[in-house]
């Protein structure tokens, strides 16, 4: 548990939402840059995997803190963490070095369900950034009672884009 002053704190909430708003802008704006003569075709299969990953070691993070292992629970989320950091790196390379791919289902229903996972799974993106950085500063400041009552919320959003990642890779890698 760390010692931090109310100030402190103040100054690393606000780090968390600048740098929240610096990756999200970093990453739309890394999606106007090409870059040629990159074969980045095998980073769509690798970050999916990094997200199925992610999914299984935040399910073995929640199983560690029902269980009493609060160390084992704090570096399985580190992991998570670093998880998640070498996805966006790796998601990012792939959109700089390649074009989108047009999901090439003509089943409607199956083309409606691929785009409300796909909107879903990117809004939950942006959303959970900010929400994983507070839950961790809750338990990083030793504030426990928030950090569970946050955890409740993040969990399950960071859970789902993580599983969806892997479901739309699933989906769209027939039209690579």
């Amino acid at each position: 548990m760390a010692s931090i002053s109310k100030e402190k704190q103040r100054i690393l909430k606000l780090g968390i939402w600048a740098l929240s708003i610096v990756i999200w802008a970093v990453v739309a704006l890394l999606f106007t840059i090409k870059i040629d003569g990159f074969d980045s075709s095998f980073l769509p299969p690798t970050y999916a995997t990094i997200n199925g990953l992610t999914a299984l070691v935040l399910v073995a993070a929640v199983m560690a803190i029902k269980k009493g292992k609060r160390k084992l629970h704090q570096r399985l989320i580190q992991f998570a963490l670093v998880l998640s950091v070498l996805f966006l790196v790796g998601y990012v390379l792939r959109h700089i070095t390649s074009d989108s791919v047009p999901y090439g289902n003509e089943n409607q229903v199956m083309r409606l369900t691929y785009f409300f996972i796909l909107i879903t799974h990117v809004f939950l993106s942006i959303a959970v950034i900010p929400l994983v950085l507070f839950t961790y500063l809750r338990a990083y400041v030793g504030d426990f009672e928030g950090h569970k009552k946050l955890a409740k919320i993040t969990f399950p959003i960071w859970l789902y884009v993580a599983v969806t990642g892997v479901v739309v890779y699933l989906m769209i890698s027939p039209y690579y």
